[in-house]
């Protein structure tokens, strides 16, 4: 009896074998827990959803970031700052450090307080929420991405401040310091923070409509470019303009401010993949192709229409190569950004001298013209050299056409929301304290008249 349990036992398994390769044939496993559960076993329960797995904090990733937040921070002070000072007249030098110095501080305190809130908490199409004002809900361990959100937080204030500071380089040399710091809290709550929602937040108007704006050429340069314009406009012309020589009063200072602005940049625009990965490897080469190709052409465009390439031009040739690979620099490859470069640094030479004429605006450091413009050649060709046929990082499905279009539109919202914030913002700080210094101060120079101290002893 019991070799006949045993040989009907050994069937069975052989047919349940049998059974088993069959079923595999035909796609349907079977599990071997369900072949070995007993007959009267309740069914197994079915397998959880698989879920996303949870962030976690790599400290590579945080490295770099802290690295590019340092390089950002440096473009301000002191890369900006001695930009334009070299840029200015001597009786005016310290005036605009001091505008960029204090600019900066001011704006990073304010992005702390409700900036980073209302740009990156939520919200819809055109703002965000109060959720994290003051930083509220943030701690050593939040994260956002690979990173502790802190560290996101911090790199974003220096793109804030580094925007309304570039605002400075239109107005120049004959505004008030108390103007100065009320503009720059009307026009960052009112135009910088939605922008950078629209362009950058999750549910904003132009995040949702695909725009492509790698690190800011919308939200920095178009956006504080028309700033600058409207406020030289609304300001008006220095005293003598167009018939007193105003050259630069150290191209040395310049060419300095220019080099910590190319080196920062890297944190500006390789910074923006937000961690250190191929993508930021990539914003890193474009941006140095793109800067060198802008200065060749600035030069050799200078070359042919004034007989010589000057310091100030390859200085500004490279600024507005830096500008134009901003919105493209994790998007297209680098012989798109050696043609991004090209474009940015012959247009902006027409932006500087041919444009700034037909407008009549006394745009002192040619913000616009560089800044404005350049910004607007990037976002334009971004939507061209994103395609992949062209070396670019787009799906395989990209259209250069459709894209177009969406990067027009982003253009075109963001000059006349920063045209008509800006215009706003000028006339309620001119009602309030006035614009322009007196006759009296701006002939002295700004240096003694508003902060009583000069730039160099005699």
């Amino acid at each position: 009896m019991k070799k006949l349990l045993a040989i009907l036992a050994l069937g069975s398994a052989l047919f349940g074998l049998t059974d088993l390769a069959l079923a595999q044939d035909a796609a349907a496993p079977v599990t071997e827990a369900v072949q070995a559960a007993p007959a009267d076993a309740a069914p197994a329960a079915p397998e959880a959803a698989p879920t996303e797995a949870e962030p976690k904090l790599d400290t590579g990733d945080t490295a770099w970031m802290l690295t590019s937040t340092l390089l950002v921070i440096m473009m301000s002070i002191p890369g900006l700052a001695l930009f334009y000072g070299g840029l200015t007249r001597a009786k005016n030098m310290l005036s605009v450090l001091m505008q960029v110095f204090v600019i900066f501080s001011l704006i990073t305190v304010l992005w702390s307080l409700y900036g980073y809130s209302l740009a990156f908490a939520g919200g819809g199409s055109f703002v965000g929420t109060l959720e994290k004002v003051f930083l509220r809900g943030i701690t050593p361990d939040t994260l956002s991405g690979t990173i502790p959100e802190y560290v996101f937080a911090g790199f974003q204030s220096a793109f804030a401040a580094i925007t309304v500071a570039l605002i400075v380089g239109g107005f120049a040399e004959r505004i008030r310091f108390s103007a100065v710091m009320l503009f720059s809290v009307l026009w960052f709550t009112f135009c910088y923070i939605p922008v950078a929602h629209m362009v950058w937040a999750e549910g904003g108007l132009l995040f949702e409509d695909g725009a492509l704006d790698f690190a800011g050429g919308t939200v920095i340069h178009i956006n504080a470019g028309i700033a600058a314009l409207v406020g030289a406009y609304m300001v008006g012309k220095r005293l003598g303009y167009g018939k007193e020589a105003m050259p630069p009063h150290s191209l040395t200072l310049t060419m300095v401010g220019a080099s910590l602005l190319w080196v920062g940049w890297f944190g500006f625009n390789a910074g923006s993949a937000l961690a250190a990965n191929g993508t930021a490897a990539l914003a890193f080469v474009n941006t140095i192709v793109a800067t060198g190709a802008a200065t060749l052409a600035w030069c050799v465009g200078e070359a042919l229409t004034k007989g010589k390439a000057s310091m100030l031009g390859a200085a500004s040739g490279a600024v507005a190569g830096l500008v134009g690979v901003t919105p493209a620099a994790g998007f297209v490859g680098p012989m798109g950004a050696i043609v991004i470069g090209l474009a940015a640094g012959l247009i902006c030479l027409w932006g500087v001298t041919g444009l700034k004429r037909m407008l009549g605006v006394d745009d002192s450091f040619d913000v616009f013209g560089v800044h404005g413009v350049g910004g607007i050649v990037g976002a334009i060709l971004t939507g061209v050299f994103a395609a992949p046929g062209l070396g670019g990082t787009g799906a395989e499905d990209y259209a250069i056409g459709a894209q177009l279009l969406i990067q027009l539109k982003g253009v075109l919202i963001t000059i006349v929301w920063s045209a008509v914030v800006s215009v706003i913002a000028y006339k309620i700080v001119d009602l309030l304290v006035g614009l322009r210094v007196s006759e009296e101060a701006e002939r002295e120079g700004l240096d003694i008249t508003s902060h009583g101290e000069t730039a160099y002893s005699k």
